[in-house]
């Protein structure tokens, strides 16, 4: 830390030298801000001034080259939202999700395309999604950064328990109340620092945040065909225009798949595997794409989905049925959302809460009931206002049924995210991926600081650690292909080998003693 920055006569203004971050800022997160913040304090004192005097108006001598020095000391600064890309140019970014894809849906069916990728690239062994594994709120922390509980969007359905209103997924992409409550996305964070965004398809990508839109964006109707091969190449044509002709930034693009098929006929399922060659083919035509387009030097691609599959058991005698327990009755419950895979949440009347809770905590083995304040704290889940007094989930491969059983799928999510069947997939090839890297499992939480790093654009408040996933980052965007880098093991979560907030140098001095050298040399001229 800087000594004597807590004691400089008056506080800096808002915005000065300040990045919008967590006020702890997580100490290995927050090094260049710190580096940053003491080379300020150093210039103003050398120049007779303080940080807060430079912005007050006052007359200083030698103004100009403080905040001229100040400028260059800042820009020369590691961190600070700086891109990864060559010669400070800012690479595009596009984010790739196929719907309930399983982590190993790529072991038994032959994926040259996305083997390929990683070759090229780098693949993670597994990625963990969030819980509730759902569409919605697993797609939501990955361009958030946050746990389900801190963004708010706890559900593929949006619901409402006082006017009792519930609303299926695709009516639920609509709503912008529900998307929009507080939490930023990717998008609308780069657009507000000047990038140009689009989202197509993707879950949240068409409402408003905060009166601001995606800059381009596609909603997929109510009826959509999630198996339309002809139609994926298409959206991809489009994307790829969106980058050449519309000048985006980023992308977000989600197909349907294969997770309409893994619901209908199961994960183990012949369909499902048809299926998957069918995604490993649209990897293929999308990098082909981006280098008919002219991107493969400038594009960084990431494939990757909110979360697996697992198989449904139908067995008669082992069900959970609601509608079966013994000594409960939907009549001592208010507000209800059940029937929706393994997942449940109940608000007693009032008064009823306890017998609820006793009639169905040990109605079944395979079932897991909660009182809100009890669940447990590391699937970072029930602490948000949306959450009901009682929720539940069930083992894997069991639904839960409530006043009727009206589930019929083969296969299924939203189970616990420790669940083998539950983790997914991640790979990412570009300018700015190393070569043939393999990497341990990791929290999707975490990727959002990874393209908010690859974009060089400064975090919203977030959940994730930079430090996880930095290590798939090269140094450099000229990396000889012939030579590709060794096997990086042990980038698990929560451990860190470079400073989070650090740009990555091609070589040369660190940026931090340049910018020094330079103020000091436009200090000594107006001494």
């Amino acid at each position: 830390m800087c000594e004597g920055w807590a004691g400089v006569a008056g506080t800096p203004r808002p915005g000065l030298l300040r990045r919008s971050r967590y006020v702890q800022s997580r100490v290995q997160r927050g090094t260049d801000r710190v580096s940053l913040a003491c080379l300020t304090l150093r210039l103003c004192s050398s120049a007779g001034t303080t940080p807060d005097a430079l912005v007050s108006g006052r007359p200083i001598m030698g103004r100009l080259a403080v905040l001229l020095a100040l400028a260059l000391a800042a820009l020369l600064a590691p961190g600070a939202g700086a891109p990864v890309g060559r010669k400070g140019t800012r690479n595009k970014l596009l984010l790739v999700s196929f719907d309930g894809f399983r982590w190993n849906y790529d072991q038994d069916v032959h994926t040259p395309n996305l083997d390929a990728m990683a070759l090229d690239g780098v693949k993670a062994r597994y990625m963990t999604p969030a819980f509730v594994t759902m569409t919605s709120p697993c797609h939501f922390t990955l361009v958030t950064g946050k746990y389900i509980e801190n963004h708010g969007v706890v559900h593929n359905m949006f619901y409402n328990t006082t006017s009792k209103v519930k609303l299926p997924y695709h009516a639920t992409l609509g709503v912008q109340q529900w998307w929009d409550n507080g939490s930023l996305p990717i998008w609308i964070t780069a657009q507000k620092q000047g990038l140009r965004t689009g989202s197509f398809f993707y879950p949240g990508g068409n409402v408003t945040y905060q009166g601001l839109a995606v800059t381009l964006s596609r909603k997929e109707g109510a009826l959509h065909n999630y198996k339309d091969e002809v139609e994926w190449k298409a959206n991809i044509d489009t994307v790829m225009k969106w980058f050449t002709e519309e000048g985006l930034d980023l992308v977000t693009l989600y197909f349907g798949e294969p997770d309409s098929t893994g619901h209908k006929y199961g994960p183990e399922s012949q369909q499902r595997k048809d299926m998957v060659m069918q995604v490993d083919r649209t990897v293929g035509y999308l990098r082909d794409s981006i280098r008919r387009s002219g991107l493969e030097d400038s594009l960084n691609l990431i494939v990757t989905s909110d979360h697996g599959m697992s198989t449904v058991n139908k067995t008669a005698q082992d069900l959970v049925e609601f509608h079966k327990f013994p000594n409960f009755t939907f009549k001592d419950i208010e507000f209800e959302l059940l029937d929706y895979g393994p997942n449940g949440m109940l608000l007693p009347k009032e008064g009823m809460l306890e017998k609820v809770y006793e009639a169905i905590k040990d109605a079944h083995p395979k079932l897991h009931v909660y009182k809100k304040e009890s669940f447990p704290a590391s699937l970072h889940y029930a602490r948000n206002p949306r959450i009901t007094p009682l929720l539940m989930y069930s083992d894997p491969g069991y639904v839960i049924h409530g006043r009727v059983n009206v589930q019929f799928n083969n296969g299924e999510h939203g189970f616990h995210n420790d669940v083998m069947d539950m983790k997914t997939i991640f790979r990412a090839v570009g300018p700015n991926f190393k070569r043939g890297l393999e990497v341990e499992p990791f929290e999707s939480v975490h990727v959002y600081e990874l393209m908010c790093k690859l974009l060089g654009i400064v975090p919203e408040a977030n959940d994730g650690l930079l430090s996880t996933l930095l290590p798939m980052i090269q140094e450099t965007s000229n990396r000889p292909v012939s030579t590709p880098p060794p096997t990086l093991q042990g980038t698990s979560s929560r451990t860190a080998s470079t400073p989070a907030g650090s740009a990555l140098l091609p070589s040369g001095q660190p940026p931090l003693v340049m910018g020094m050298l330079v103020a000091v040399i436009l200090l000594a001229k107006v001494a």
